[in-house]
């Protein structure tokens, strides 16, 4: 963290299909070495997949199981007189959009199936329906931050 000036946001342009940043961060964060084009080929292709197994458009669902992961508390810690305590804290709604695109996608990539593109499909569906390893992830950051309510008076 620079000690100087904050940050500057960096503004990002909507995708090439939907004209959507959402998607476009999900993109980036999914490109590996560069690889843009394959990310949106994954991608693109998961969302064809999505349409052929439920028969309603796929970036609507998208959009649904972004929302579900959303995340709206965690836990951060804080060293208070020589011991850590576990402060659970409001998520802002930017790092709430990028913790939802983190775990399904890693969620993704550690599933077992054929492709990527049918292991994020697969995820995505999961997270619109409530369920799935990114839902869970999402309950057990907020069952941590309920059960260190306590030290919610620590809050900076």
């Amino acid at each position: 963290m620079s000690r100087r000036k904050r940050a500057v946001k960096r503004v990002v342009e909507g995708d090439p299909k939907f004209n959507d940043k959402v998607v476009q961060k999900f993109l980036n964060k999914l490109m590996y070495d560069g690889k843009k084009s394959i990310s949106e080929k994954i991608f693109y292709s998961s969302l064809d997949i999505i349409s052929e197994k439920t028969k309603d458009d796929g970036f609507k669902i998208f959009k649904q199981a972004i929302e579900n992961v959303k995340p709206v508390l965690e836990v951060k810690a804080r060293r208070i007189g020589g011991s850590n305590y576990q402060v659970p804290v409001e998520v802002r709604a930017d790092r709430r959009l990028y913790l939802a695109i983190r775990w399904i996608i890693g969620y993704a990539r550690a599933r077992n199936e054929k492709s990527m593109e049918e292991n994020l499909a697969l995820e995505i569906l999961d997270a619109a329906n409530n369920r799935g390893s990114s839902i869970k992830k999402k309950e057990d950051t907020f069952k941590m931050a309920e059960a260190n309510k306590a030290f919610a008076h620590f809050k900076w």
